[in-house]
């Protein structure tokens, strides 16, 4: 129960102001309580091991020229031991090897002081390599350099060169892994001895491998270019040794939803959403393909579009279309030269019976001339006329005379 406010005007209102602060604030006043982050994951013992042991290395160089820090260096070496091997030293490294805030390091020399304390009394001569000793052999928690597992079993590719030099053995040094190599970008196989998917060898000895990158879409190659391809990549097909876009849209092989169109995409596809104001073609097909209306008009014949002798291409809106060339027409598929009729003839639109009137009339006008000439007694147009009368009838009575007479009259 708060007290009773104290009498009197200022203390009450400062009664009250500390009773105000006092309240817990509205929700969204109150501080958010930190994000909760997840904890690091935690090293491998022997990568723990290793870090202890390489601090503790540090600090016995960093003591190498000390001493008991006494008056009587001389005195103390030679009735408390030399300082280099005494206890005073060793604690004073020990004191030194964890950070304050290394929680698994300070764990594990706490494990592991006495056996250290072992190893400077009494194996330092014999066992120098104090990782050795320490963390592989007398705490077993790593592995010699090339081999893994808790029996220490050689990589893939040996201990000399653990996946070819061209990976990295997954627990190498530890008591851990798989002993599955990790192999570079290019590099495949156990042991990374073999170029990876999308490279091909382009150097090999009995050490050394170079794996160079296949032309883009190409899985397996014989070389750089692009005609050299084996394999394509998925979303590609194999065509004359050359890797060629699969357009998803138009094989049904794309899957977009009710609301979506398929745009094709090198080696894929993408599916986006229909635009209710967009406007465009649809192809038929589960893949519910649309084309865009394009912004401008794309002249097609600035290609070979139109195979064949005698045609041409002729740009229309959004498209195109194959024509004959001048002088020639379109006849069962193939364009062929056009016959250029010949000219007519003064006659040509008159009837046969009109055609005999006229050749009788035109023999009729050409006697009478003659007989005209003959009459006023000259003996040369007399013999003519006689010569062009018997002509004349004995042509006329001919089956050539009217075909003659008809291609005169009609210019032919």
């Amino acid at each position: 129960m708060a007290p009773w406010p104290p009498k009197g005007l200022v203390p009450a209102v400062l009664w009250g102001l500390s009773l105000f602060l006092n309240l817990p604030g509205p929700i969204w006043l109150q501080p958010s309580p930190p994000a909760q982050s997840s904890p690091p994951p935690q090293p491998h013992p022997c990568h723990t091991c290793r870090g202890l042991v390489d601090s503790f290395n540090k600090g016995l160089e960093r003591t190498i020229r000390d001493n008991f820090g006494g008056g009587n260096t001389a005195w103390e070496e030679e009735n408390l031991s030399k300082y280099k091997d005494s206890e005073t030293r060793l604690v004073e490294v020990l004191e030194g090897v964890c950070s304050k805030s290394d929680f698994e390091c300070h764990r594990l020399l706490e494990l592991s002081e006495e056996l250290v304390e072992s190893w400077w009394f009494h194996k330092q001569q014999e066992a120098p390599d104090l990782f050795q000793w320490l963390c592989s052999d007398s705490l077993k928690l790593c592995c010699p350099a090339g081999t893994f597992g808790p029996s220490c079993l050689p990589c893939p590719g040996g201990t000399e060169r653990p996946c070819g030099g061209y990976g990295q053995c997954e627990g190498e040094g530890t008591r851990g892994g798989s002993g599955h190599c990790d192999c570079q970008a290019g590099y495949g196989g156990e042991a990374c001895g073999q170029c990876g998917l999308g490279y091909f060898e382009a150097e090999r000895n009995a050490s050394h491998l170079v794996c160079s990158a296949c032309f883009g879409p190409c899985a397996r190659c014989s070389g750089p270019e692009e005609s050299n391809c084996l394999q394509c990549k998925k979303g590609w097909a194999l065509h004359h040794l050359k890797c060629v876009d699969i357009d998803e849209c138009g094989t049904e092989g794309a899957n977009c939803g009710a609301d979506q169109f398929c745009v094709n995409t090198e080696g894929s596809y993408e599916c986006r959403e229909m635009d209710k104001m967009e406007s465009g073609c649809w192809v038929g097909g589960p893949s519910r393909t649309l084309t865009p209306p394009s912004p401008q008009d794309v002249d097609e014949c600035e290609t070979e579009v139109c195979p064949g002798e005698n045609k041409q291409c002729e740009n229309t809106e959004g498209g195109y279309r194959c024509i004959c060339a001048e002088g020639y027409k379109q006849m069962e598929g193939i364009c062929v030269k056009e016959q250029i009729p010949e000219s007519a003839g003064f006659f040509s639109e008159m009837t046969e019976d009109e055609l005999v009137v006229l050749q009788q009339m035109f023999f009729g006008i050409i006697i009478c001339a003659l007989a005209t000439l003959a009459a006023k007694g000259d003996l040369v147009f007399t013999a003519i006329f006689i010569g062009a009368v018997a002509a004349m009838t004995g042509y006329w009575l001919s089956e050539r005379s009217d075909r003659v007479l008809e291609g005169f009259i009609k210019g032919r």
